[in-house]
């Protein structure tokens, strides 16, 4: 990845919360090859140590057990940190339908909580993981920042929540905060297993498996489906830009195109049958349609393009195809 930024990282103490995850261990992995030293923070409820094991043995890697719900850890994990990649979140819709008061715990105690601590430590900047389900029943598309609607399940209130306490400490404190709202991030060491796991990874291991994939609906449901080194990007773009106007607001964090489901199944076999040609024969079931789902996501970039220089090196199908076979490769 080039290094396109205006302030210089390297040599930067940066810190990523929730580490060992999907997202978060794929931002540690570029960070130490920008030069930056890198501390992860992570309790493994959900990341998992494999994803960052292959770190260790750089000097420039620090991992650090504790809980963002616990203040102390927070304040801990933030002494001598110059940026903070917030990513820790307890994810999925359906997870925080069936348990909103871990999700509240975790996405709003929690995230306040590394408010704190940053502001405390005097962090230069803290970006965060915001969420496209902040868009809520809004039905317009593409989905642009400053129209949202209400949210549709207990996630989203608590991604929108961070945006409004993100918004009080960057006004009342002066702090610089970021927020990124990813649209259906996917790729390498997104976790196929589980009760909530992701459709994409889902959906390959169940091809895999010759299994048939379910959808939830008629499969015309649609998704700015977004490969994770986009998302690499933005949060270097944002932890760089040095233009006043780009900072204390939230921005899409997407490709800016929409696949259905159907769609997305179809890719995937023809992906997945290059490597085992029985693939493209299997059948997908259809179910019921998922409670608290919004049935069509596009986002809208210009704004990350305006500010942040932002302009996405992958397309859906380039990051699919690169998926897929991180996963025959891995999940073999």
């Amino acid at each position: 990845m080039e290094k396109l930024m205006d302030i210089k990282l390297n040599n930067s103490t940066i810190l990523v919360t929730g580490g060992a995850g999907f997202i978060g261990s794929n931002l540690c992995e570029e960070l130490l090859k920008q030069d930056c030293k890198v501390v992860c923070l992570d309790n493994f409820s959900t990341g998992k140590i494999e994803n960052i094991l292959h770190l260790f043995d750089n000097k420039n890697f620090k991992l650090i057990v504790g809980d963002i719900r616990k203040i102390e850890d927070c304040q801990k994990v933030t002494k001598g940190v110059d940026y903070v990649l917030h990513e820790a979140a307890l994810g999925s819709v359906p997870r925080s339908i069936a348990d909103p008061i871990t999700s509240n715990d975790v996405n709003v105690s929690g995230f306040l909580n590394m408010l704190v601590a940053a502001r405390e430590a005097n962090v230069k900047r803290f970006i965060y993981a915001a969420s496209s389900s902040t868009y809520g029943d809004s039905k317009s598309l593409p989905k642009v920042e400053d129209v949202i609607g209400k949210p549709l399940s207990p996630y989203a209130i608590t991604k929108y929540v961070n945006e409004l306490y993100a918004d009080v400490f960057s006004r009342t404190y002066g702090m610089e905060c970021i927020g990124l709202r990813y649209f259906n991030v996917f790729g390498r060491r997104q976790d196929p297993n589980g009760a909530y796991a992701a459709v994409i990874p889902l959906f390959v291991k169940k091809l895999i498996d010759h299994e048939s994939p379910v959808i939830n609906g008629d499969g015309e449901y649609s998704r700015d489906f977004t490969y994770i080194k986009n998302v690499v990007q933005m949060n270097l773009l944002a932890l760089s830009v040095s233009d006043k106007s780009a900072l204390n607001t939230v921005y899409n964090t997407a490709y800016g195109e929409r696949t259905t489901l159907n769609q997305l199944v179809g890719y995937l076999k023809e992906y997945l049958s290059q490597y085992d040609s029985q693939i493209a024969n299997i059948e997908v079931i259809y179910g019921d349609n998922r409670s608290g789902d919004i049935p069509h996501s596009l986002a809208s970039i210009e704004k990350a393009e305006s500010l942040l220089g932002y302009h996405p090196q992958y397309s859906m199908k380039q990051g699919l195809k690169e998926a897929v076979q991180w996963y025959w490769e891995n999940l073999k």
